[in-house]
């Protein structure tokens, strides 16, 4: 696929890049470049290859969700620098 002029204004029009005349040739070229590598790739067969959701084997490393006593409320709230009948207390981040 060869890139041209217009397809690299496009494209940095699109990004939002400024492309001088000076780096447009080194653009395209490389653009042109990576648009080649691309389609090599697409004529490796990999219709037998399933496919890969993680590059290495998951397992789930969780452990199993067990009921546990809660913290003490007071001692919850022993370092809060503010509180309020048995609550933090924080400053307001709405606007009425």
């Amino acid at each position: 696929m060869k890139v041209t002029e217009k397809d690299i204004k496009t494209v940095a029009s699109l990004s939002r890049l400024r492309i001088n005349e000076e780096e447009s040739g080194e653009v395209m070229e490389q653009l042109d470049r990576f648009l080649n590598y691309v389609e090599n790739l697409q004529s490796v067969d990999t219709s037998k290859i399933e496919p890969t959701t993680y590059a290495l084997p998951m397992q789930n490393v969780f452990r199993e969700d067990e009921v546990k006593p809660s913290l003490d409320r007071e001692l919850a709230l022993s370092n809060a620098p503010l509180k309020e009948d048995g609550y933090f207390k924080v400053p307001r981040v709405l606007e009425e």
